[in-house]
């Protein structure tokens, strides 16, 4: 009978650990690439208020989502090509989306921010600069660059489609996930499998001069 029970548990506890990923290619991810080049284009400034992230996780019991703001940045457009830029992530405008009660709201927001996941009064901003871009054609680039996020930096390489590219603008938009695990990010204990280890990213760029 111990023995069944314990099977039973054990299969249990399985069931939980495995929670399924948000929809979503996932980025491919290495280490962290040098920078030194310089950047060819000219120098378009990332506008805030219509650029954004959009983030979404999942959890054993349903799923949270909410929006992450960008403060600011650069991108560099040559021949109305994107060539390289970089910009900032404000990781204390991190909020929830889904959630109306207010201390409900409050208390997930101030869990994400906190040292269990983001840690965000000692690491308030995150930044992603532009490594590499290669046009596949059909207004659609691959990107690679690195990411750097809680004091840890890792490469990643994701798809993006151009909205629009003149020379004295810029959009594009891009829909992947990435591992939090490979950035630190892991809630202590068990309860971190109750998570999914992706988080999907809808990032949605916008530059002028």
């Amino acid at each position: 009978m111990k023995k069944l029970l314990f099977v039973l548990l054990g299969g249990s506890v399985f069931l939980t650990s495995c929670v399924d990923n948000p929809e979503g290619k996932k980025a491919e991810t290495t280490d962290s690439v040098s920078t030194t080049q310089p950047v060819a284009g000219a120098g378009l400034a990332v506008d805030p208020a219509a650029s954004s992230i959009a983030w979404l996780g999942n959890k054993v019991t349903g799923k949270h989502n909410g929006t992450i703001k960008i403060s600011g940045g650069t991108l560099n457009v040559q021949d109305g090509k994107l060539t390289g830029g970089k910009f900032t992530i404000d990781m204390n405008s991190l909020s929830n989306l889904d959630i109306t009660d207010t201390a409900y709201k409050a208390k997930l927001e101030g869990h994400l921010k906190s040292p269990d996941f983001f840690d965000v009064a000692k690491y308030p901003e995150a930044n992603f600069e532009i490594t590499s871009v290669t046009d596949s054609g059909s207004n659609k680039l691959k990107i690679s660059g690195n990411l750097t996020l809680k004091g840890i930096s890792k490469n990643i390489t994701f798809d993006a489609d151009v909205v629009e590219s003149t020379p004295t603008s810029f959009k594009a938009k891009a829909d992947f996930n990435i591992n939090r695990h490979d950035w630190g990010i892991t809630y202590p204990g068990q309860k971190d499998d109750a998570i999914s280890q992706e988080i999907n990213l809808k990032v949605d760029l916008q530059a002028k001069a």
